[in-house]
């Protein structure tokens, strides 16, 4: 990030601007935080309440920023202590290495120990997936288990993204090679394992056939590339089969990879609305998708963001029957401000809505089957009824 002046808009943000919009979410344990890329940031002007408010926290991160760089103090704490104080719910701070660990996350790569973490039924954080090939696949670690420690340090109670950040060794910008230690508990029995990070490709799409007539494609986030890979699973799957959705625990990603994904089964038409800055823009399927194929999507309390925008989409377009439970309402929009040292605060100036009017945030997206047990099964159930199945 360079030039002279004290607030220019870095390189990397604005290259993020070719990816187009991102929503903000929680890739995995080697994945990093999104953000909306400025693409969404050069029209208009905030107007009313919100804009007030935006342009005030904006300005007091920018403020605290400058004064602690002046002071010799931390940049990125000043700002952490004034979002905090802010009310945005899902404003953040970045250092320089976080931020240039996220863009690469947008192109499926990370450097982790390959594991995905999450809040358990019981408030504890566990292992919600395990990249196969990985490190902890390789060390035995397996989707349930619970994460008691990391290096020695409790981390009950803390925010999910912390442990993720922890994993990552964000904060010693931790390269692969470098080690992590676990504390893990399985059944009552608790262990330790030591991983080596390593350079990560993540399986953003995964495609399954279910018996006869059914096909799973599985998205775990919508990185770079995924949207297309979606349309070619769709492209190739059986003449007549059915198509299981599957966005559970995918915490987003890119917006227009997201939009892709959707057009897959769209001919064109609304997948959503957002405002930022005061300005209402659109997002527009591609025409050509399959809207003849039984859809059944997938979701639950870990869909997020961009996932949501699919989600939205597919049900308010009348497209697929959704299964599962409530998605978690993520669709704020985000702007991204550079402060002196390099580092990157958001603050939210906007929100997205389904192509019915109904806002995501704080809400979340109701599917028309909620199931808590056995979704996958009784997905499958609604697809033998919407005509395939079997």
């Amino acid at each position: 990030m360079s030039g002279p002046a004290l607030f220019r808009q870095p390189r990397r943000i604005r290259r993020a601007a070719a990816l187009t919009l991102v929503f903000t979410c929680a890739l995995a344990a080697g994945a990093a935080t999104g953000v909306w890329g400025e693409e969404a940031r050069t029209d208009g002007q905030l107007t009313g309440a919100r804009s007030a408010a935006a342009t005030t926290e904006r300005d007091a991160v920018e403020k605290a920023a400058a004064a602690a760089m002046a002071d010799g103090k931390s940049v990125k704490d000043a700002a952490e202590e004034v979002v905090s104080r802010s009310g945005d719910r899902w404003g953040m701070v970045y250092d320089e290495g976080e931020y240039a660990e996220f863009e690469k996350t947008l192109d499926g790569e990370y450097t982790g120990v390959g594991l995905w973490a999450g809040r358990g039924r019981d408030g504890r954080i566990e292992v919600s997936r395990v990249q196969s090939g990985g490190p902890a696949a390789r060390a035995g670690v397996r989707a349930g288990d619970r994460i008691r420690t990391i290096d020695g340090h409790r981390i009950e109670g803390r925010p999910v993204n912390e442990v993720v950040s922890l994993l990552r060794g964000d904060r010693e910008s931790a390269v692969a090679g470098t080690s992590v230690t676990l504390g893990l508990e399985r059944d009552g029995n608790s262990w330790t394992e030591t991983l080596r990070r390593a350079r990560l490709t993540t399986e953003a799409v995964t495609v399954r056939q279910l018996g006869t007539g059914v096909t799973l494609i599985k998205v775990a986030s919508f990185t770079k590339g995924s949207g297309e890979r979606v349309r070619d699973a769709v492209r190739a799957a059986p003449t007549g089969a059915g198509v299981l959705l599957d966005l559970r625990g995918n915490t987003g990603g890119l917006v227009n990879e997201a939009v892709t994904a959707a057009s897959a089964f769209l001919d064109g038409g609304l997948v959503a609305t957002y405002d930022v800055r005061g300005a209402q823009r659109a997002l527009y399927a591609e025409p050509g998708g399959d809207t003849g194929r039984p859809l059944v999507a997938l979701v639950d309390g870990g869909t997020m963001s961009a996932a949501e925008i699919v989600t939205g989409a597919l049900k308010d377009r009348g497209r697929a029957v959704t299964v599962g439970s409530r998605t978690f309402g993520k669709g704020a929009v985000q702007m991204p401000t550079e402060l002196p040292d390099g580092s990157v605060a958001e603050l939210t100036v906007g929100h997205y809505r389904t192509p019915a009017g109904h806002s995501v945030d704080g809400r979340g997206i109701t599917p028309d089957l909620a199931v808590s047990e056995r979704a996958e099964e009784k997905a499958r159930t609604v697809l033998g009824g919407l005509g395939t199945g079997s």
